[in-house]
């Protein structure tokens, strides 16, 4: 069974790079043109999805001026219940927002595969009356098939400015057992990661033929990495916090 679990997340991965290529494409590109303009890319996600910005901030290979906007009540840590709870909670969203500085400059990643719930759409909301770009990574499967949580009655899909689908069936379980009573293997986090680097990719490519030198972590475990990174730290420190 483990073979047809990574056989399905191959088929996803090429579902995705074949369907989703245009939008990772364009989004890419906005993500240059907001780095070269002296943005900041934001990521944000509850639960396992806040995985994604954890992925791609401060990492080896990866670029600098990213903004990991993570929220610990809504990371499981603190509770795994607990932050289910929170996310589904109509006003918590607004008790952190109000410390998060978006602009029209910057970009902002919201990744939430049901999409259904209250806070990764405030978010996206209220970044969007700050004039950032907003994309939602989520599984269209849920708005055809899983109402909404939300007072509008509206998905992620349907207050993003783009779409990214990760083709994820409601459930995000991959495998199925005893008449499918049993259901096993998400694949949420192993798409959402790989879109997430495939735009870092992407963008780190457009900024070359942009003619910006990207600014791109090198590992501290190899030599000479660490010397690299300090001049970009001094750079990013005072507009990324957590770094």
């Amino acid at each position: 069974m483990f073979s047809r679990y990574l056989q399905q997340l191959q088929n996803l991965l090429k579902d995705i790079e074949i369907n989703e290529k245009e939008v990772i494409l364009t989004t890419a590109k906005k993500i240059a043109n907001t780095l070269a303009d002296d943005g900041l890319l934001y990521v944000f996600g509850c639960g396992h999805s806040h995985m994604l910005a954890e992925e791609v901030f401060y990492r080896a290979g990866g670029l600098v001026p990213i903004y990991p906007v993570l929220i610990e009540d809504l990371m499981l840590h603190r509770g795994g219940a607990r932050s289910s709870d929170f996310e589904k909670d109509p006003d918590f969203a607004f008790t952190f927002l109000k410390d998060i500085h978006f602009t029209e400059k910057d970009l902002l990643i919201v990744a939430s595969t049901s999409g259904r719930n209250p806070v990764p759409i405030d978010v996206s909301l209220y970044a969007k009356n700050k004039g950032t770009h907003v994309v939602g990574i989520t599984s269209i499967y849920y708005k055809e098939q899983q109402s909404s949580r939300h007072s509008t009655g509206s998905h992620l899909s349907e207050v993003v400015d783009t779409v990214i689908h990760n083709h994820i069936p409601v459930g995000d379980a991959l495998i199925q057992f005893d008449n499918e009573s049993i259901g096993v293997g998400p694949g949420s986090s192993v798409t959402g990661i790989a879109i997430m680097n495939s735009l870092i990719v992407e963008a780190t490519n457009q900024l070359l033929q942009l003619g910006v030198n990207p600014p791109i972590f090198r590992s501290g475990n190899v030599d000479g990495g660490a010397e690299h990174n300090e001049a970009l730290l001094a750079k990013y420190q005072p507009l990324i916090d957590k770094l």
